[in-house]
């Protein structure tokens, strides 16, 4: 037997959104995060997921960095300075140092880039989900 956490219930599954506006990109992250039981919302925009009614059910967001209007980090940055402090994930097929530089200053867990291997990304998304619980304010 495998342990794959498909066995939690899915209510209890924490919510990933994926913010990139490459179809297939959405669709094939969304695939390989939903097939380690993890419940997955895709979003074309930064404002697609800005006009969400999921935006505070997110335990960690896996963004695009280069997006038409706003950009991954821009999204980061506006969340943040709403008091969201969700973890970041980024992937971009056109990585450059400035970017990299401001989304790590912001605390972005990995920045990967396109195309990146699976289980790499998910070592990320794990690495994030573990750190979503710590530092909570008591």
């Amino acid at each position: 037997m495998i342990g794959s956490g498909k066995d939690r219930p899915l209510t209890q599954s924490p919510a990933i959104a994926i913010v990139d506006d490459d179809a297939s990109v959405r669709a094939s992250t969304s695939s390989l995060v939903r097939s380690h039981g993890y419940t997955v919302y895709t979003f074309a925009s930064a404002e697609e997921f800005l006009q969400s009614d999921r935006l505070n059910d997110m335990s960690c967001i896996i963004s695009d960095i280069r997006m038409p209007a706003m950009s991954g980090v821009e999204l980061q940055s506006h969340l943040l300075s709403r008091g969201h402090r969700v973890p970041f994930i980024f992937i971009s097929a056109f990585p450059d140092e400035a970017n990299y530089n401001q989304a790590m200053l912001a605390g972005a867990i990995c920045f990967l880039t396109k195309p990146f291997n699976g289980p790499h990304l998910m070592e990320c998304l794990d690495t994030a989900l573990s750190r979503e619980g710590e530092g909570s304010p008591g």
